[in-house]
């Protein structure tokens, strides 16, 4: 192997091992938000000055991040993975960027 397909070969590496680090990121973001809202439903408020509204709607974002990195990397049927995540259908509903309000 040459010394310039040596050094293709380790920037694919490379290039894959961020996008599989930048998927788990997200992923990891997802769970929060998902937890956070589980709690809140449960009666545990972590946060007092963010609504139920605002936890599904942020909830509903990081879902959404998680969807597109997936698509990204070329993962696509999103649904097993949203089941695994036990994601509610309330939340998947509103998949997508939240509206920022001034």
């Amino acid at each position: 192997m040459s010394l310039r397909d040596q050094s293709h070969a380790a920037l694919l590496a490379e290039m894959h091992g961020e996008r599989a680090q930048t998927l788990g990121r997200i992923a990891r973001g997802m769970e929060v938000a998902l937890a956070a809202l589980r709690d809140f439903d449960a009666g545990v408020v972590s946060d007092p000055e963010k609504s139920r509204e605002d936890l599904v709607a942020e909830a509903a974002e990081r879902v959404w991040f998680y969807v597109v990195q997936r698509d990204v990397l070329g993962i696509h049927g999103h649904d097993e993975a949203l089941r695994a995540y036990d994601v509610p259908d309330e939340v998947r509903f509103r998949m997508g960027p939240r509206r920022r309000t001034a």
